[in-house]
This record gives structure tokens, sequence and C-alpha cells, in this order.
């Protein structure tokens, strides 16, 4: 009897320890669908910025995702599928160079906060990266290093120079930064001494006799500036190695720059305790990147210390080609490798031009194809430069995103910078890039998908038309309309 009590009372246990389960899974079931079809009734947030209206970066709309038909020819739509991802994105930033510095100390102590906010924090655009140059570079008030004239034994190194406005200027931004900063610094030419031409300037070669000497250089600079608190990322070997400039500059063959890597760069940074600091090499342009891709990577040796590769957008030779697909090739040929655009600026600066909203879809066009090519990080050059677009020791004056009226003690917002901001803001380090199409080339368009799950899909209107399109993601859809010359950021 008590045998048969057991089994009875054993049978209902289980029999109800299987409808539990089978409630439990009803329940569940719609949650699992509810991931398939996560954007149905779900908001999309749409911030824009626009030519010939007020909106900067502008909270514009709130509207909510669909049930999506099938798109039909006659319609504009922007296609993200968020099954597929690819880079890592490793930030945003720009350089803050001497003449950065320079303009900086010359603002008062609101307007100097003011510059600091707007680019680092996040009531600002949140930049994460910084770029310096190792000594002078041309924006300056003029050329020095961190050694006296013929010193090969670097007795007399010291980073003097750049405690006094630089370094201040990187330790306050550095310090608003939240999200994994990145540091990082180029020389633009070995000391006069160690070069062919006995000069700075006008290009010439790092000669043979100084490899390890100009090596040992690199890591006094970074173990200098990690004495000051500043962690260093890393380094780029050389800034624009294929120019002969009027200013700071030095020439590297393919070659020559693999074999300064190989033999002399990557060992002296493993042997230092700099085993963790990443090399970037060509550090130029789009144009002959895969030339110096090729001849680096496929030497083993040489590529075990490479990070990746560096470039910047002035292919003026190419009549304005940008060769975004040279980037694409660069990152199907090598994988492993990362591309990281590390320079740009609009160059012959005009002051009646600081609104020329061209400037800004440079940038735009720009980031959403280097993004799409498979870049990880974006650098701007100088964050801040003077009503001339200095100072520059050779008259090499540019645009920057914001200038300084130093005379009134005002800053000057571009539209360069509300067009950075658009991807800076809302991207955040570690998201991943996205698989997004344009049905129609009047918009362009990438993604990324933040680690907190949110989704942002920036898109850009170069035309005199403003634009209605379906944002597409799975199997739901929204309707944006796009003003002309206008560049928006979608969060989902």
């Amino acid at each position: 009897m008590y045998k048969k009590y057991m089994i009875l009372f054993l049978l209902v246990v289980f029999f109800s320890c299987c409808k539990q389960q089978v409630k439990e899974q009803e329940e569940l079931e719609p949650q699992k669908n509810s991931n398939v079809t996560s954007f149905q009734n779900r908001q999309v947030t749409v911030f824009t910025t626009a030519e010939n209206s007020n909106k900067r970066l502008h909270k514009d709309a709130i509207q909510s995702f669909d049930k999506a038909g099938q798109p039909l020819e006659t319609e504009i739509a922007i296609f993200v599928n968020p099954n597929k991802t690819f880079q890592k994105f490793l930030g945003i930033g720009g350089a803050i160079t001497d003449a950065s510095a320079e303009v900086f100390y010359q603002l008062s102590d609101d307007k100097q906060k003011e510059l600091l906010n707007a680019y680092y924090s996040d009531e600002g655009i949140n930049y994460n990266i910084i770029r310096t140059s190792i000594h002078s570079s041309d924006f300056g008030l003029g050329s020095h290093t961190y050694i006296e004239e013929g010193d090969k034994e670097l007795k007399t190194f010291s980073i003097e120079k750049d405690r006094l406005k630089r370094i201040p200027m990187i330790k306050r931004a550095s310090s608003l930064i939240k999200e994994d900063l990145v540091f990082y610094a180029s020389p633009w030419s070995p000391p006069a001494f160690m070069k062919t031409n006995n000069n700075m300037l006008k290009g010439g070669k790092l000669l043979p006799e100084y490899y390890q000497t100009w090596a040992d250089y690199f890591v006094k600079f970074v173990k200098a500036y990690e004495a000051e608190g500043i962690p260093v990322w890393g380094v780029t070997i050389q800034n624009e190695p294929m120019a002969t400039q009027r200013w700071e500059s030095c020439i590297y063959t393919a070659s020559e720059e693999r074999d300064f890597l190989k033999n002399y760069l990557g060992p002296t940074f493993e042997k230092k305790g700099l085993a963790d600091k990443n090399i970037v090499v060509w550090d130029h342009n789009r144009d002959l990147i895969s030339h110096r891709a090729n001849t680096i990577f496929d030497d083993p040796e040489a590529a075990k210390y490479a990070w990746g590769i560096g470039f910047h957008w002035y292919e003026t030779w190419t009549g304005g080609d940008p060769k975004y697909d040279n980037l694409k090739n660069i990152n199907e040929s090598y994988p492993d490798m990362n591309l990281l655009f590390t320079e740009g600026c609009q160059e012959k600066f005009d002051p009646q031009q600081y609104y020329r909203w061209s400037n800004a879809e440079r940038y735009g066009n720009s980031m959403i194809n280097d993004f799409n090519s498979g870049t990880v990080g974006w650098t701007d050059w100088n964050i801040l430069l003077n009503e001339n677009g200095g100072p520059n020791h050779v008259q090499n004056f540019c645009f920057a995103p914001i200038h300084a009226d130093t005379q009134n003690d005002e800053l000057i917002y571009t539209p360069s910078y509300y067009y950075i901001g658009h991807f800076s803001k809302f991207i955040h380090p570690d998201a991943l890039r996205v698989s997004t199409t344009s049905s129609r080339s009047d918009l362009e368009s990438t993604s990324f998908k933040n680690v907190d799950g949110s989704l942002v899909t920036v898109v850009m209107n170069k035309t005199d038309n403003e634009i209605s399109y379906n944002l597409l993601v799975d199997d739901e859809e929204v309707r944006i309309t796009i003003p002309s010359h206008a560049i928006q950021s979608l969060i989902y």
C-alpha cells in the first residue's frame, strides 16, 4: 500500500513539473519571438544637422518602427542588418598640437572650459582619441626637438617645452574622457643632424647610423609622457613618409620603413618594456597605401610589430578621388591589421569660409566610407586654431572644427564640428559596425551597434533636395525625412 501511494505521489510531482515547464516555455516563447522582431513598436530618435537652418545636432523627432512591407524600387531605403557585424570601433578624436595649445591659452578660463567640454564631455561630442607630435610639426611657432643638436647619446633629452602648454592641455582634455582614452604620437622629422639633408624641413632621410638612436628617442618620448601621467596608446613611425614638405618632413620608402620597424623600433620597444604600445605604419594618403601594406605586412618579422596602418585624405595627385577601395583591399588582404584615419583637415584657410558646408560634407563622406571600408578609428587634425588658421611657422594655414577669435575671446563652431559629432557623440568604443546599405547613391550611411545594444545609423544627404526614406531593420521600418545638405544620427 505504501509503495502504491509513493508511486501516485511521484506521478503527481512529475506531471506538475511538466506542466510548470510547459508554462515557463510558453512565457519564454513570446520573449524569444520578440527578439526576432525586436524593433516593432520601438522608437527611433533622430538628431539632425542641416544647412540653411538652426539645426545643429538637434533632437529632431522620435518615431516608432512598424511592420515593413516589400521595399519598392520607387522608394529610397537604408537597409540595416544587425546580425552581420564587422570591425570593433576604437574611437574618434583630434590632434592637440603646439598650435592648438598656443591658441587655447590665449582664451579666458571660461572659454577654455567651453572648448574642452565641447570636445570631450557628454554635453559635447565625446572625443576619446588624442594625437600629438613628437617634438615639432608645422603647426606651432617654430621647429624644435627634445635634445641639443648633435647629441647622439640623447643625454640632453627633455620634454620641458611641452610642459609649458601642450601637456597641460592634453591632461585637461584626457581628464574629461570617460571611455577608453587613446593617446598616440607621430614624428614629423628626426633632429637635423640625423638626416641626409641636415635639416628638419624639406624632406631628407634618416641616416642609417642613427636608426637605433631614433628608436631610442621614441622610447624616451613614451616614457617621458607616461611619467607625466599620460598613458601612451601608441605611435606612428613617420607622418607622411613620402612627402617632401617645406615644413618638418622625412622620407621613408616602403622597404626603409619596414626595416626600421623590423630591426629597430619594434625590437627596441620590446626590449625596453614597451611591447604593449601599438605601432602604426604609413600615416599618409590612401593612394599609395596598398604598396606600403604589402611591403610591410607580407614580412612576418616586420608585421609582428605592427598594430595596423594609418592614413590621411590629401589625395591631390588622384584628382580628389579618395580611393576608398584601397582601404577595402587592405581590410580583405590583411584582416588582422587595423585601419586608422590619422589626419585630415580642410586646407587653404579663408576666414570668410568658416561656414562653408562642403567642408563638413567632406568629413561626413570620409567618415562614412572609411568606416564602411573597415576603419576602426578616426582622428581629425588640429582641434583648435586661431582666426588666421594657425599659428603655423611656414604659413600652411588650415581650417579646424573650432576656431578661436582671440581678439574677442569667442569660439567659432564650424559645420564640420557638428558633422563629426554625429559619429563621435553616439558611437562608443567597442561598438561593432553593422551591415548597412542604401538603395540610392543620394544617401550615404553607416551603422554601429554599441555595447549596450543600442544601434546608431548615420545618414548623410549631399543633394539639394529633401529626401524621404525608409529605415529597414530586420522586418521593421520607419519613415524619415532628411533635409537637403544634412546629416542625421538615428538612435534605436
